[in-house]
């Protein structure tokens, strides 16, 4: 007997459990490589930073890091989205549990006198006191608010990640626009001391001219080289103002008056890690929400097939209704229903099959997004990577160039002073002096924006691991 109850308990229990329509999910397969292409530097073994900007080592951008997440307008939409999909996840879920409600309505009203079937005796107008309790529970027995709720789970759990995709992408822009006003002033350093060289070569140059050494030749190369120095400071300038402007658009404050403070030093050229392994863009945001949303277009296809299956659910009325003063819930007054309520379209148009077919071909379509989300990531991090390795040749190239053309603008202004050239070389040599450092000083403001723009594309960067036995 016991054996019996049992095999009932557990038959009832699957009944009540139900089954998916849903296809079995997996997650679209893509060729992933290994590691990348590019060799890396320093041996260490990566792992995800949540504040990946902190490997510059500037603690001007930490605050503005800080300043962004508390006021940035685009991220307080971000956030406001992510409550608004959370909110509807619950509200989709809700349906899976018993709906219970109360309603009541005292009326007082009349009776048609050719109202069918109405007896002498009843009156034409009277009261009508009723309170009715309802229960609806729908058994769910295809999957139909199983997969509702679980495709309503993983779109919230999507939009959680466009949360940290926009946080993430807030953040490199952020940092690559704070770099580029770092840049902007560390040229204007340069070109500040090449106005002053030229200042004193330009008096020496008028000296000479008076003292008919010099040509006036010399004296308006001089005074064209001053003034294209200075027109390329006064660029350099407007430029920095607008990257401060972008600034405090960023971190949410009016660029009227916004101010950045001064650099102490020079942020840190971040080292990336050997072996970088393709496994750290698991953790980008964008792709775990495209992923995300595969697996809600993939329960949403059992949605879609359970809507050709009947709709089973268990119903029950109690309440009372009175035409007087009495009590509504007297004996006589009561009244109640239970039961069980199926219901399955018989003609609908069509309206079941267009909805499975855009089912299958939202899932084709999250699917296709996936795929084109980890492809594009895998090309950033190959692309910055590449920039990187390149740029440390170029690098090293251009700081042999500068001390190249140091010598020659010095041996220039020997020459010149003894009377052995004309100030066209020393025109020539400074200013090739001046184009390599400022191109050094590019070259290095590309690989502090290369490893910002490589560890955003990694997701948030990367950090030494730490056993946790240690």
């Amino acid at each position: 007997m016991r054996a019996v109850e049992t095999g009932v308990a557990a038959s009832l229990a699957l009944l009540l459990a139900g089954c998916s329509l849903a296809p079995t999910y997996q997650v679209p397969v893509v060729q992933v490589p290994v590691a990348y292409e590019q060799p890396t530097a320093a041996a260490a073994q990566p792992a995800l930073a949540q504040d990946w900007w902190r490997a510059f080592n500037d603690p001007v951008l930490d605050q503005l890091q800080v300043q962004l997440r508390q006021a940035n307008p685009n991220l307080a939409l971000a956030v406001a989205h992510y409550d608004a999909a959370r909110a509807a996840a619950g509200e989709t879920a809700s349906a899976r549990a018993p709906q219970v409600g109360f309603s009541t309505g005292p009326m007082r009203q009349r009776q048609s006198d050719d109202k069918p079937l109405r007896s002498a005796t009843q009156p034409a107008v009277y009261d009508s006191n009723a309170a009715t309790f309802s229960l609806s529970f729908d058994l769910d027995l295809w999957g139909r608010l199983r997969n509702a709720a679980a495709a309503g789970h993983a779109r919230a759990q999507a939009s959680s990640d466009d949360l940290a995709a926009a946080r993430l992408s807030l953040s490199q822009q952020l940092t690559a626009t704070y770099l580029q006003l770092r840049n902007t002033e560390a040229q204007q350093a340069i070109l500040r001391d090449s106005i002053d060289d030229y200042q004193q070569a330009l008096r020496l140059t008028q000296d000479r001219f008076q003292g008919e050494i010099a040509s006036e030749l010399d004296v308006a190369r001089a005074r064209h080289q001053l003034a294209s120095a200075q027109a390329d400071l006064d660029a350099l300038q407007a430029h920095q103002a607008m990257l401060r402007h972008a600034l405090a658009e960023l971190v949410g404050a009016p660029a009227s008056g916004f101010s950045v403070g001064a650099m102490a030093q020079a942020p840190t050229l971040p080292q990336v890690p050997a072996d970088l392994p393709s496994a750290l863009l698991q953790q980008r945001p964008d792709i775990a929400a495209a992923e995300r949303r595969v697996f809600a277009a993939n329960a949403g296809i059992g949605v879609a097939r359970a809507a050709w299956f009947p709709q089973l659910s268990l119903t029950g009325l109690f309440g009372g209704q009175t035409s007087g003063s009495s009590a509504l819930l007297d004996a006589g007054n009561r009244y109640w229903a239970l039961g069980p309520l199926a219901a399955l379209p018989v003609f609908d148009g069509g309206r079941r099959k267009a909805a499975k077919a855009e089912a299958y071909a939202e899932f084709d379509a999250a699917s296709a997004q996936y795929r084109a989300t980890v492809l594009a990531a895998i090309r950033q991090v190959e692309d910055q990577l590449v920039q990187l390795y390149g740029l440390a040749d170029q690098r090293g190239h251009e700081e042999e160039a500068v001390q190249a053309a140091r010598r020659t603008e010095q041996i220039a202004r020997d020459r010149y002073a003894g009377g052995a050239v004309s100030y066209l070389d020393v025109v020539t040599a400074q200013t090739d002096a001046r184009q390599a450092q400022l191109g050094l000083q590019d070259i290095q403001s590309r690989q502090l924006q290369a490893s910002a723009a490589l560890m955003a594309a990694l997701g948030g960067g990367w950090s030494v691991a730490v056993d946790a036995r240690d």
